[in-house]
C-alpha cells in the first residue's frame, strides 16, 4: 500500500464524537472490541535503556487512558493495543523491529527514540504505508527524505543545534571551542548544526574529535584538546557517554563550560556524571518546552507519571504520550484507522497537548518547535529558558 497524495483529544471530546471507525484490524475475540494497534520502539536494552522505558511508559500512559474511556465510535467499541519493541538503539535491531511490527499490520508507529534508528525504520514503515510519529529522532534527514507519513513533534537539530552554537558564544562568552561526537546520526547531526551556530556567531571551533556511543575512555581525545585550551566543549551524543566524560574532564583539569543537546539534557546525567558536575558548568538543550499557562499542564503530567511509574521523567515520556494521543485524534476525525483515511488528517492537525500545540508544516516537522535550555544545580535539572 502506497501513501496518496481539533483542544486536546480529551477523552470526553472522543466519546461525544462519536464517529463510526472502519478500522483495518482485528476483533478482540474476548470483548469483541475493534483493535487499534499502535506501535512503539525505544532503546529498553543497553546504555540507553532508562531513556527508552521513559518513552515507553509515556506510550503505555497514554493507551491505558484511551482505553479506561470505555470508547465507542458508533456502536462499536474501540481498544487501542500497544505493540512494543526494543530496538537497543542499534540500527540493525532497529530495523528488524520495524518489519515485525510491519509484519503485525500496525495502524501507526510512534518512535523510534534516536536519529540512527528512526532514520533508516522509516523506510520500511513508508513502503509499508504507515505512518510514524518520532518523539524525539531531530536529524533533519529523517523528514527530508519525501516520506508522506513521517512527523516528529519535536525541533530538529538545525534549531537545536544552532540555537546552542550560539548561546555558547553569545551568553557563555565561548571564544575557543571544542567538538566532540559519537558518530552516530544523532550526534553527528546536532554537533554539525552546532559548529554553524557557534562559528556564525563569531566563535573558533578549535578541534573536533570523535568517538562511539559505547565508548568509556575518552582520555586520549580530552587530552588533545586540553591543549587547544577550550572556554566550551560540545559534545553531540547521549548521557551514558557524558557522563564519564565529566569525570574524565575533571580529572583531567579541564573547566571549561560542557554542553550537549537533548541527548544529555536528562535527570540521569548528575548521577553519571557525580561529583564531576559542577554547578551551571553544564549546558543543554531539550527539543520542546512549555511555559506560561501551558506548564500546569505538563507538570501534571510529571507527577501523573511519577505516581504511576515510581520514576521521574527522563526526557520524551510526554511527547511520546501527546504522539500517541496525537496519531488517535486523526483516526477519531477520519473515522477510521486505515492509515491511507487518517493520514490527510493527521498532515493538517491541530491540537494541543502537555507539551504545547502541535501542528506540521509540509515536511512532517513541527511547526514553531520550541527547545528548553537547561543546566545544573545541586544535581538537579534546572530551567534556564524556553526559546524558539
Amino acid at each position: 500500500m502506497k501513501f496518496s497524495g481539533s483542544r486536546n483529544l480529551t477523552l470526553v471530546s472522543v466519546a461525544v464524537a462519536a464517529v463510526v471507525l472502519a478500522a483495518c484490524g482485528k476483533k478482540d475475540a474476548a470483548s469483541d472490541a475493534q483493535v487499534i494497534k499502535i506501535g512503539h520502539v525505544g532503546p529498553v536494552s543497553g546504555a540507553i535503556a532508562h531513556l527508552g522505558k521513559d518513552n515507553e511508559n509515556g506510550a503505555r500512559m497514554a493507551i491505558e487512558e484511551l482505553n479506561a474511556a470505555g470508547l465507542k465510535f458508533g456502536d462499536k467499541a474501540v481498544k487501542f493495543e500497544l505493540l512494543a519493541e526494543d530496538d537497543a538503539a542499534d540500527p540493525k535491531q532497529g530495523t528488524a523491529a520495524a518489519q515485525k511490527l510491519v509484519d503485525a499490520k500496525v495502524n501507526g508507529v510512534i518512535g523510534h527514540l534516536n536519529s540512527g534508528t528512526t532514520i533508516p525504520a522509516s523506510q520500511l514503515y513508508n513502503a509499508a504505508g504507515i505512518p510514524q510519529i518520532s518523539p524525539s529522532a531531530t536529524n533533519p534527514k529523517y523528514t527530508r527524505q519525501g516520506y508522506a507519513g513521517a512527523f516528529r513533534v519535536v525541533a530538529d537539530d538545525v534549531h537545536l543545534g544552532g540555537t546552542l552554537g550560539k548561546y555558547a558564544v553569545e551568553t557563555l562568552k565561548g571564544k575557543n571551542i571544542a567538538v566532540i561526537d559519537d558518530r552516530t546520526a544523532y550526534g553527528q547531526g546536532v554537533a554539525e548544526e552546532f559548529k554553524k551556530g557557534a562559528t556564525a556567531a563569531g566563535g573558533t571551533i578549535v578541534g573536533h574529535e570523535f568517538t562511539t556511543d559505547k565508548a568509556s575512555d575518552f582520555n586520549a581525545i580530552l587530552t588533545t584538546l586540553k591543549a587547544k585550551k577550550p572556554d566550551v566543549v560540545f559534545f553531540g551524543g547521549m548521557d551514558a557517554v557524558a557522563g564519564p566524560m565529566l569525570r574524565q574532564m575533571k580529572s583531567l583539569g579541564i573547566t571549561a563550560k560542557f554542553m550537549g543537546g537533548d541527548g544529555i539534557c536528562t535527570a540521569e546525567l548528575a548521577k553519571l556524571a557525580g561529583d564531576a558536575m559542577k554547578d551551571e558548568a553544564v549546558v543543554c538543550a531539550e527539543a520542546g518546552g512549555v511555559e506560561g499557562e501551558q506548564k500546569v499542564g505538563m507538570d501534571k503530567f510529571r507527577t501523573d507519571f511519577k505516581a504511576k511509574y515510581n520514576a521521574d521523567v527522563q526526557v520524551y515520556a510526554p511527547y511520546v504520550y501527546d504522539a500517541v494521543k496525537v496519531m488517535a485524534t486523526a483516526m477519531v476525525t477520519a473515522g477510521s484507522a486505515d492509515p491511507a483515511k487518517y493520514l490527510p488528517v493527521l498532515k493538517a492537525i491541530n491540537y494541543k497537548g502537555v507539551t504545547g500545540n502541535i501542528a506540521f508544516d509540509e515536511k512532517g516537522d513541527i511547526k514553531n518547535g520550541a527547545l528548553t535550555l537547561y543546566t545544573y544545580k545541586g544535581g538537579e535539572r534546572a530551567q534556564i529558558a524556553v526559546v524558539r
